[in-house]
């Protein structure tokens, strides 16, 4: 079952890790469309409770109806998975059985024109995920000083090019300010062009690296792996997903530091507290790559807690 526009990634992947746990608790901390949480749900029907998070309404909304079936199972809230620790504690929820987080834009958003998320798509330069908060794209665009936007365009979006971006949006924002998505793509794209048919295009990188600043992404991912763990009881697992090396990384470096010994002043060293299951990424099959070319640079990483 799938939502019009909306394709789970690295789903069966994602089923993998969990298939052998028996599962009475789990966490979505992305819920999106509801696509790996339907398949969760449909692959483990001992599970008792599933606690689904996300900020975009819109999503949550589709999310209900493709889950109805089990409903009766599924609490949904509108709320960063920044704020899960404290959430799971409201609910008295001390252990979990599996915690989920697919960082990033959904395909589904991505199609929206009017939330700004792709450069293929003409719309306002938004690329808020809660459209509560104030910040948007076109803030960062027609504000932000050149080096902060040259920082940006590196740390987050792998741009090539990105000292240049930077100084020809500024120099560009003098005449006129930015105000949608065509206004940037008109901008830049004649000095950013693909080099390959395989690669990634650069205008991708610099609309991705936009929305992570937008919604201060690798900051509340960085915040949240720490805290999820104790959550988990042991033997529960922890998988995500990442598209960008800037993510990956975070995932990668606090997988390792729970998964290693601790040395604690004038004590003994503290164990441990998970084993890492995925020693290296799993990827998307070339097959998946063909039917949705978006998952190309998903990288997934699982935790298990001791």
């Amino acid at each position: 079952m799938t939502e019009p526009g909306h394709t789970p990634v690295l789903l069966d992947e994602f089923l993998s890790f969990f298939e052998d746990l028996k599962i009475k608790v789990f966490v979505d901390g992305t819920l999106g469309a509801g696509g790996h949480s339907l398949a969760i749900l449909e692959a483990h029907p001992e599970i008792e409770k599933l606690i689904g998070f996300d900020q975009d309404s819109q999503a949550i909304e589709i999310a209900k109806k493709r889950l109805k079936p089990f409903e009766k199972k599924v609490v949904i809230l509108e709320k960063n998975y920044c704020d899960m620790h404290e959430e799971l504690k409201k609910k008295n929820i001390s252990k979990v059985d599996g915690i989920f987080l697919d960082i990033g834009v959904s395909s589904m958003q991505l199609d929206q024109a009017e939330r700004g998320f792709s450069f293929s798509k003409n719309g306002p330069l938004d690329m808020r995920m809660d459209r509560n908060c104030s910040l948007t794209a076109a803030e960062i665009v027609n504000t932000w000083s050149e080096k902060d936007l040259a920082d940006i365009f590196r740390e987050y979006g792998d741009v090539a090019k990105w000292r240049f971006a930077a100084k020809t949006i500024v120099q560009e924002r003098k005449k006129h300010p930015f105000k949608t998505t065509k206004d940037l793509v008109d901008l830049l794209s004649p000095f950013l062009r693909k080099s390959s048919k395989k690669s990634i295009h650069p205008l991708t990188l610099v609309f991705q690296a936009l929305r992570i600043a937008v919604n201060n992404e690798l900051k509340v991912l960085g915040y949240t792996l720490p805290k999820a763990m104790p959550f988990l009881r042991p033997g529960g697992r922890l998988g995500v997903i990442s598209f960008h090396s800037g993510e990956d990384r975070i995932v990668k470096n606090s997988f390792r530091a729970m998964s290693k010994s601790q040395p604690q002043m004038g004590k003994e060293s503290q164990k441990p507290l998970a084993l890492m299951v995925t020693k290296k990424p799993v990827g998307p099959t070339d097959e998946e790559c063909r039917r949705n070319p978006r998952a190309r640079s998903a990288k997934m990483r699982v935790l298990e807690r001791i």
